[in-house]
């Protein structure tokens, strides 16, 4: 082979890696596959200068519906360890995880030690800071069967995310200490979470591969000291605006409000697989005017036509929100940009007279 020959051959070996043709740099290394970007960032994150790990659904397409290809299938028999929110987040996840018993690792980012899981808020509309709701005859009930909740305490305490003492004795998760059906399932969007979450990667890749067990501990050090970072920059940005109102196209931020003190009051649909109804909406109208609600969130996964009916002939403007980084470069920078363009999005359209 010639010299040009060898440096045209190394170009398209970087570049099948780069563009997720190659699941890792090296073949000894495990075979890991993360369902959503933003899971797939904290992994890429922890296995930085070992592997690259395949992202599962891609682009603007929506975990909640997403239906698996043969090529995903493909993907799936050949990993060592699949990352995933939980049965909340992708609904298509539960009925394959059987068929991977034996075969790979895998980890519902939901019941990580360290995450705090909260429940599944009842209806389009709530009260963000109340915890004894009054009768919930009025909303649609057959939309949901959820349990009602408080908030949780705010996100911040990271002390509770001690990542030395995550009592790592058991990793089979098929005894789960959460009841999935009423859980929020999009943990991923409090940073606090997504530390233990780094750290539970970095552990249980550390064990799948211990050559290159130090480099994860190292990545994932390195990856929590920019979620610290992350976490207090968003704090300062959302201050300002903590107390507008604002409704929300579906009940996906729940950690994200909690973590920072946000006023959230409701969410278009309950259920994004399915549209509301008129009385829903006629409902969460009379929500806008009554509660002052300053901002409508749509999400580019969704019709914003529903937006655009519920902001018609009030005062409060519209904007975009994207729990999963449809438009983000895969990679670990993915999730840094998702939670900032979250927080640009809010305060953007949150603030009085922007």
């Amino acid at each position: 082979m010639t010299g040009v020959q060898a440096t045209a051959a190394a170009a398209l070996l970087l570049a099948g890696t780069a563009l997720g043709g190659a699941s890792s740099a090296r073949a000894d290394v495990p075979v890991v596959v993360a369902t959503i970007k933003p899971l797939h960032a904290l992994a890429a994150g922890v296995m930085a200068g070992v592997g690259t790990p395949d992202l599962l659904v891609q682009g603007a397409a929506s975990p909640h519906d997403y239906a698996l290809k043969p090529s995903d299938a493909r993907l799936l028999d050949r990993a060592g360890v699949v990352i995933w929110a939980g049965p909340g987040v992708e609904s298509f996840m539960p009925r394959i995880i059987d068929g991977l018993a034996g075969k790979a690792r895998t980890l519902a980012m939901i019941d990580a030690p360290g995450v705090k899981p909260v429940p599944i808020r009842e209806g389009g509309v709530w009260e963000p800071h109340e915890h004894a709701h009054g009768d919930h005859d009025d909303h649609d009930h057959e939309e949901h069967g959820h349990e009602e909740h408080g908030h949780a305490d705010d996100g911040h305490d990271h002390d509770d995310h001690a990542h030395d003492d995550h009592g790592h004795d058991d990793h089979g998760h098929g005894d789960h200490d959460h009841d999935h059906g009423a859980m929020d399932g999009h943990v991923w969007l409090s940073p606090a979470n997504a530390r233990a979450m780094v750290a539970e990667i970095a552990h249980v890749l550390a064990e799948a591969d211990p050559e290159h067990a130090a480099r994860y501990r190292d990545n994932a050090a390195a990856y929590d000291a920019r979620l610290a970072k992350l976490d207090q920059t968003v704090t300062a940005e959302l201050a300002p605006v903590k107390t507008r109102p604002f409704i929300v196209f579906h009940d996906a931020y729940q950690y994200f409000e909690t973590a920072y003190g946000l006023a959230g009051v409701g969410s278009v649909t309950l259920n994004p697989e399915q549209p509301p109804g008129a009385r829903r909406i006629t409902e969460l109208r009379q929500r806008i005017t009554d509660g002052g609600v300053a901002c409508v969130f749509a999400e580019p996964q969704f019709d914003p036509r529903l937006v655009k009916t519920l902001t018609e002939g009030t005062s409060a403007k519209s904007a975009v929100l994207d729990p999963v980084g449809a438009d983000l470069t895969p990679g670990p920078d993915a999730y840094l940009e998702l939670i900032t363009a979250l927080a640009r999005s809010m305060t953007d359209c949150l603030a009085p007279g922007a």
